[in-house]
């Protein structure tokens, strides 16, 4: 028997490259065009105006491949200044707030069908340089890990 997923497992991430529009709720102002990569539980958003995170945000967005058009409500929950290692330019992370049932199946059936996104670069943390400084060194005694 196959062990149960657990529900606090994240949703794969697919690239994607679609329009769409992405207004803040509280003044209806348009803060993004361009879904970068999606998922059902949210998606990722350039170029991106400047917003706080917490806000809430309306999308309206095409299904990546049936067309059919996906409006949903959404809660930023990071803001990408385009600064760290990997990131290039300001984007959104959006966090639907809830999608209804056709709108979930339409984007599950989508997604499917589309590769999933590549793992984005990995991030080091000082004790992993500590830890790759000792082995270069010449191993790891010489590394006094706490």
């Amino acid at each position: 028997m196959l062990p149960l997923l657990s529900r606090s497992r994240r949703p794969i991430r697919h690239s994607v490259q679609i329009p769409c529009q992405i207004v803040r709720e509280r003044d209806f102002r348009l803060v993004a065009d361009r879904i970068v990569n999606l998922s059902v539980g949210g998606m990722l958003v350039g170029p991106a105006d400047p917003v706080l995170t917490g806000e809430k945000i309306i999308v309206s967005f095409p299904a990546p491949i049936w067309g059919r058009w996906i409006d949903a409500e959404a809660t930023v929950a990071r803001v990408l200044h385009g600064r760290r290692p990997g990131e290039f330019r300001r984007a959104l992370g959006l966090e639907f707030d809830g999608l209804d049932a056709w709108s979930r199946f339409v984007l599950e059936e989508n997604l499917r069908r589309i590769p999933p996104a590549p793992p984005g670069p990995r991030r080091w943390t000082p004790d992993a340089r500590r830890v790759l400084n000792a082995l270069v060194r010449g191993g790891l005694r010489s590394a006094r890990l706490a």
